[in-house]
This record gives structure tokens, sequence and C-alpha cells, in this order.
């Protein structure tokens, strides 16, 4: 199997394919699959050219963490929850995500993503008891990774854009349902840095690696929770 990846040896330099061959078990991840090009004694592509070990981050391996979060045969996934055996044909081609700057190879910088939430200063302040209806949702939204795949999945979402994607949506409705703080001032910023913007493609839920039903906060959100 021919594994080709998007690599990029620093922020400024020019992105090239590379591509790489994979001889073992077709029931590995696609992290084991990095995992096992980078530690061979000699790495060479699949034309026998010496090359450096690929750039990657990883974590807990365990789909908890998002650290290994790429582009895998044009679909946002996580590394270590996609595995070879579903993927179909003999070829791979790995990228890192396009909505985020390029650190090296498939590691990038999110950011971005805790910025936007601390321009409108999304925490929660002082605690108070939540209606119990919403327990459900609160608790698939606290499993949030901020991993970006919804971003990158995301027609909408730009970098840099005033629109801040769907797992904003998602923390909205989690803020203002625990916290004592402004609602007033959360459902302003929620319309303008998120229901302005969002074209409800729901592109979003396809890819989250733990499935969070953003819909169910959009609505809760549009409704005035």
């Amino acid at each position: 199997m021919k594994v080709k990846i998007l690599r990029q040896q620093h922020p400024g330099a020019k992105p090239y394919w590379q591509t790489f061959e994979y001889e073992g078990d077709t029931g590995a991840s696609i992290a084991a699959v990095l995992d096992s090009i980078n530690y061979r004694d000699d790495i060479v592509d699949s034309d026998g050219n010496p090359t450096d070990r690929i750039s990657w981050e990883c974590s807990c391996v365990q789909g908890m963490c998002g650290a290994c979060a790429m582009v895998i045969n044009g679909v946002p996934a996580l590394a270590c929850d996609t595995f070879v055996k579903d993927l179909k044909g003999s070829f791979i081609t790995i990228e890192p995500l396009r909505k985020f700057p390029v650190i090296s190879d498939l590691v990038v910088d999110r950011g971005i993503i805790q910025e936007n939430l601390r321009k409108i200063n999304a925490f929660i302040g002082e605690y108070h008891k939540e209606n119990e209806k919403d327990h459900e949702l609160e608790y698939q939204i606290g499993r949030c990774l901020k991993c970006g795949l919804c971003l990158e999945a995301c027609p909408n979402y730009v970098k840099g854009d005033n629109f801040y994607g769907p797992l904003f949506a998602n923390d909205s409705f989690f803020v203002m349902s625990r916290s004592k703080g402004d609602s007033k001032q959360i459902k302003k910023d929620y319309g303008e840095h998120f229901a302005k913007g969002c074209s409800k493609s729901l592109a979003c839920e396809k890819v989250c690696p733990v499935n969070i039903p953003t819909l169910a906060s959009i609505a809760k959100m549009n409704r005035g929770k």
C-alpha cells in the first residue's frame, strides 16, 4: 500500500507531496501507519530517497485527546480512529488540517480555537444549578476535544474570519446553561460569530469523533434556550 503525505518543513516552506510504502497490518490505524514509517532505521520514500521523519502529533492514541486530527483521503478525521481496512483502494493520502497554520508536516497551530473563545469571554463564571433536562446535551458538549475537525469540514469557516464555527455554538450553549453570566451578551456573541454565518450543512456533525449533536445546541440557542 502506498501512503502519500503532504509535507512542509516549516511554516514558511513550500508544501510538497511524498509517497511511502506500507506493508503492515491492514487492521492498523493511520496513527500506527505513521509510526511504522517513522520508526524505520533509515527512512526512505517509495523512490528510495532518504528523508526525515514525518512530524505529527499524538497523545492518548485512543480517540480522547484530538491531537492527531488530520485529513485522510480527503476526510477530516483522527489518525488513531481511522483504520486502513476501512479505506478504499491501495492508496492513502494524508494532509494537515488546511484551515490552520502548518507548523511542520501534519502538525498545525489550532490556537485560534481558544483565542476566539477568549475574545468573547466564553467561560463559566459564577456557577448556577443547571436545568436537568439539558444534562444529556451538556454532557455531550463537555466531551468536545477541540480537535478542529468540525472547523475543517465546515464550508462556512475561514481562518481569521468573523465566523467562529460549530464548536462555538456548542460552547455558547454550555456557558449559558452553566453560568450566571450575562446571557444577553452570550446570545449577542452567538448571533454575531455563529448564527449569521452558519448555512447548516451539518458537515460538523458528520466528522465529529465524539458525535456531538451540534444541531441540538443550535436549536436551543436560536430559540433562546
